[in-house]
């Protein structure tokens, strides 16, 4: 996994409320439990029509989506049933964050562990971003905030656990194999065995 500390990039706006995991990534490529190649599969009944050709309306499809590691999401992002291939597609299409006023909890929770950064921000915040599609923003996971192209900065929630893992580049298990030292020491210490 990826560390994450400064993302700066311009942003692709989805202002579309509701966007579900099926709509991330269709149902029927979740037949892998690797993580790789599954962009090319992001968004898919978006991006292409019923032919199987691009839909040139798309945003993903514009030239201007190109290289954008931000996505900014309608309200309730990541809705649906819980799915890890969800961030992993994102994160393997480019993307390393999405930005909404509300995201869904278990898309939260899969993105977090998985290096993919789920950001909710205030209305007002949100807004400006849906308005300026391509803003370039700055994202400091250290500091928990969020600033725009024009300075204004507005910190984000995120749980300490998942911040330093995120810093780090590990998920639980990394974090887990980082204690081993002490999970030994308790190991021989311990009056009684299982």
């Amino acid at each position: 996994m990826e560390a994450i500390t400064i993302i700066r990039s311009r942003t692709v706006v989805m202002p579309t409320k509701d966007i579900d995991t099926d709509q991330i990534i269709p149902a029927r490529f979740l037949t892998t439990i690797s993580r790789e190649g599954l962009g090319k599969f992001l968004f898919n009944d978006l991006r292409l029509d019923d032919q199987g050709r691009i839909n040139k309306d798309f945003v993903l499809n514009q030239p201007d989506a190109s290289g954008c590691e931000i996505l900014v999401g309608g309200n309730n992002f990541g809705c649906g049933s819980s799915r890890e291939h969800a961030p992993w597609a994102l994160l393997d299409y480019g993307f390393k964050a999405v930005v909404s006023t509300e995201i869904a909890d278990i898309f939260t929770h899969n993105s977090l562990k998985n290096g993919f950064l789920p950001i909710v921000v205030d209305t007002d915040t949100h807004t400006t971003l849906l308005e300026h599609p391509g803003m370039e923003i700055t994202i400091d996971l250290a500091m928990q905030k969020l600033t725009l192209d024009d300075g204004t900065a507005v910190k984000f929630p995120i749980d300490a656990f998942s911040r330093d893992c995120l810093l780090q580049g590990i998920d639980q298990l990394g974090y887990l194999q980082q204690q081993l030292a002490a999970i030994e020491k308790f190991e021989e210490s311990r009056s009684w065995k299982p």
